[in-house]
């Protein structure tokens, strides 16, 4: 699905998203991604059942104050013990399906948030 929006200049928003991958800013990127609001990196879990404890304290590191975790087109919720890293920092977590996280995305981007979004397509 194409997203439609007014863009912000010089800060990621996803463009579209389907069922093998996303589009920021027009580019096309497949299988998991991190995207940050200036930075793009492959996210290494290959699906939701290989998500780590260590994947989620990784992403410390990026300083967050909210991740957002597109699990496709069908929630999934990891266990909290997977997360804990963060809610120990008082970092949000919020799951939902990857249409719902690039629109959240979109708009907290453009609100100037560290917002952290994770997409799994496996």
């Amino acid at each position: 699905m194409k997203l439609h929006q007014s863009r912000v200049k010089n800060v990621n928003q996803f463009t579209a998203y389907d069922a093998t991958g996303v589009k920021v800013n027009d580019e096309r990127f497949e299988g998991s991604v991190l995207v940050l609001p200036n930075e793009i990196h492959s996210w290494r879990p290959t699906s939701f059942a290989a998500l780590t404890a260590e994947d989620f304290a990784d992403l410390l590191v990026y300083e967050p104050e909210l991740v957002l975790l597109g699990t496709g087109s069908k929630i999934q919720f990891p266990h909290p013990q997977l997360y804990a890293a963060l809610s120990s920092q008082r970092i949000g977590v919020d799951v939902m399906d990857t249409g719902a996280l690039c629109r959240t995305f979109n708009v907290l981007t453009a609100e100037n948030r560290r917002v952290l979004a994770l997409v799994l397509h496996t």
